[in-house]
């Protein structure tokens, strides 16, 4: 299982960013999918999942209201729709698959990780 996260950028506080993950060696629905992100004097938080099945989304209290989790199943790719963007919102944003839990928001819980995409939110 390999994922590709693409989509990142430089972007003024206010604006809008969508982050893409395209999944390989299985298909999006067998697995819940999250986005994670960090900066280099951080550990590796929790952003915002999608459940296996789809219905269900879960977020951060920090990215509530403003990012948006959604995936495509036809695409095999999950989104990170965000928008409202403020400065603390700068990190290498990963995704991230799970086997194992219908929906997880712990970096335990998830098998598989993608590279890494750099978000830059200019004040």
């Amino acid at each position: 299982v390999q994922l590709q996260a693409s989509g990142g950028g430089l972007v003024q506080a206010g604006g809008s960013l969508r982050l893409s993950c395209a999944l390989s060696g299985r298909t999006v629905s067998t697995l819940a999918m999250g986005w994670f992100r960090q900066v280099p004097w951080k550990e590796r938080e929790f952003v915002a999942a999608i459940s296996r099945d789809g219905y269900s989304e879960f977020y951060d209290d920090s990215v509530k209201g403003r990012f948006t989790i959604s995936r495509d199943n036809t695409l095999n790719t999950v989104y990170l729709q965000m928008s409202s963007l403020k400065p603390e919102d700068t990190a290498v944003y990963y995704c991230a698959a799970s086997k194992d839990y219908s929906i997880a928001n712990l970096r335990i819980e998830y098998d598989y990780w993608g590279q890494g995409t750099q978000v830059t939110v200019s004040s």
